[in-house]
């Protein structure tokens, strides 16, 4: 039968005295939390026959360390007494003290031996959870992932072999997700690796889809949902991505005041007094159902304060406006709320969106000019043309939305400026998704930095001919020739110029920001496997950039 706890214990939103620990079960139970000689309960919440838990732990020590254990129904489960990992914590944050963050995006679940690592590289979430667990790698504060944290529609032999066992994989949508079951399996293919697993249960987690936790190029164009909308399986789809969504992932981002608020939260959290679990899956469904058919009905993303840095995390894909005429990737209300949390007084304002906000000069140049002949630009039949480039090479980035990357560029130049309360030290754009990693720079003569950080992937290298295309399409000829063609369709110019100032590298990685008294210093690492030894790589540094304080000092490498 195995154990009772299926996926967990997951650290998830951590403050100065309390912590939330998510897990999954085989059955209805009340779930407990033990540290420090106290305990907190939760009954768990059924959703399509699956069983979770949030457990609130409160009344903690600003920045106290206190091991913890996870007892269902009174019997323990966590931590597994053969277990070669340390001790599973909760570290309160400590006033005062400045974040290390680590990120990125895009990861898929493969096995961790040869084969895997050969096909799809050393996983460098594993890398770095083997260096933490053994002491070589400070704890994190956070890890914040990016997007694709499942891939809905690209299935690995493991995924594929469930969607076999209860139905046709040759009748659509074939090998890609159905159902909630289908994403219940895919996430515990991704989250069951005993070192990740470990590491999730010990470093606070935050996180914020992106195409692949739905289906590539969610919502990239309004001709592209009328496409899916017109299939047999669509509908079903993402509801179910999107239930799942809130579910595995959405619901841990949220502080408990906030999942206070939230309608569902409230009927999830019976109480550990409760008789049986609260079944969600009706109010579930028909959440997502809503979602999806107005965007404006919930709001996905969320902002975090930390000593001297605000965090915003934006959601880019399903609070988009595909209405031809008022095009934006954030739609009208969700602009409102970034706009009013870009605000000074910070030393460093962190914007987290799973698209590169600032792509190569190149690259935005190409975008920015399909959208406006997909727009009309050059008349019908060339619109055509654009809208079939846009969905066959994913030219739908920031870029690729002008008013939206007009609106916030000048909403962090004023930022920037001081002109919303004192200036930060950077506006920082920290991104995934394209597959490869760099930092970029605006070009600016006073006031904060604004700078653009991707970390991607974690574990899902382009093929090598595709760095090239890459390549050359972000640095290469794209730069003069976008901008040329960018500039016959009347696309608006950008308000400033930016320059990669780092980059590219196409490793699997992961990326740590520290706000340190010199700057904001970022790293990216990877895995390297030494003799042979392909379940224990060793973490490698592939870059490290420090973007000092001051405004007139260079970008050290």
């Amino acid at each position: 039968m195995g154990s009772p706890l299926l996926l967990g214990p997951m650290l998830r939103y951590v403050d100065e005295t309390s912590a939330s620990i998510w897990v999954e079960t085989r059955a209805d139970c009340l779930v407990s939390v033990h540290a420090e000689g106290r305990s907190w309960q939760a009954r768990t919440f059924s959703v399509h026959g699956h069983h979770y838990a949030l457990v609130e732990v409160d009344g903690l020590e600003p920045g106290s360390v206190s091991p913890y254990g996870v007892e269902i129904d009174g019997v323990s489960v966590w931590p597994d007494p053969d277990s070669e990992y340390p001790a599973s914590v909760i570290a309160t944050r400590a006033p005062g003290r400045r974040p290390q963050i680590a990120y990125g995006s895009c990861r898929t679940s493969v096995p961790h031996d040869r084969a895997g690592n050969r096909t799809h590289g050393v996983d460098s979430l594993r890398a770095f959870a083997l260096a933490v667990a053994d002491g070589s790698q400070p704890r994190p504060d956070l890890l914040l992932f990016l997007g694709d944290q499942v891939y809905a529609d690209s299935t690995t032999k493991e995924m594929q072999a469930f969607i076999r066992s209860r139905r046709d994989i040759h009748q659509e949508p074939g090998k890609e997700l159905k159902d909630f079951e289908e994403y219940a399996h895919l996430y515990q293919l991704a989250w069951s690796d005993e070192a990740n697993r470990w590491l999730l249960s010990c470093v606070p987690t935050a996180m914020v889809f992106d195409d692949h936790d739905i289906r590539d190029d969610w919502n990239a164009s309004l001709d592209w949902k009328k496409k899916m909308e017109a299939t047999s399986w669509w509908h079903e789809r993402i509801v179910a991505g999107l239930a799942s969504y809130w579910v595995y992932q959405h619901l841990g981002n949220l502080s408990p005041r906030e999942r206070a608020a939230d309608e569902l939260w409230q009927q999830a959290a019976g109480g550990p007094d409760t008789a049986a679990s609260p079944d969600l899956t009706a109010a579930l469904d028909e959440f997502a159902d809503r979602c999806n058919e107005d965007p404006t009905s919930y709001r996905w993303s969320y902002c975090r304060d930390f000593d001297g840095s605000r965090l915003i995390v934006l959601d880019s894909r399903a609070a988009r406006d595909l209405t031809p005429s008022d095009r934006g990737l954030l739609n009208a209300q969700e602009l409102a709320w970034f706009d009013d949390h870009m605000q000074g007084g910070f030393r460093h304002v962190l914007v987290a969106t799973s698209l590169p906000f600032l792509l190569p000069t190149g690259l935005h140049h190409v975008e920015a000019w399909d959208e406006a002949i997909a727009q009309g630009a050059w008349g019908r039949p060339v619109a055509r043309i654009g809208e079939r480039l846009r969905q066959a090479v994913d030219l739908e980035h920031w870029a690729a939305f002008q008013n939206s990357f007009q609106a916030v560029a000048a909403i962090a130049t004023e930022l920037a400026d001081g002109d919303r309360g004192p200036s930060p030290l950077t506006v920082t754009f920290l991104s995934g998704d394209v597959h490869f990693s760099y930092l970029a720079e605006v070009e600016r003569d006073n006031g904060a930095r604004i700078v653009q950080a991707v970390c991607s992937p974690i574990r899902n290298p382009l093929p090598r001919f595709m760095r090239w295309f890459s390549v050359v399409m972000s640095y290469g000829a794209a730069t003069p020739l976008g901008a040329a063609a960018a500039q016959s369709a009347k696309v608006p110019d950008p308000p400033f110029r930016w320059k990669t100032v780092k980059g590219p590298w196409f490793d699997n990685n992961l990326a740590l920001l520290q706000d340190g008294p010199d700057g904001l210093t970022m790293t990216w690492h990877t895995g390297v496997v030494e003799d042979g030894d392909e379940r224990h790589p060793r973490l490698e540094e592939v870059a490290s950039i420090t973007v000092p304080a001051e405004r007139d000092s260079k970008v050290s490498s």
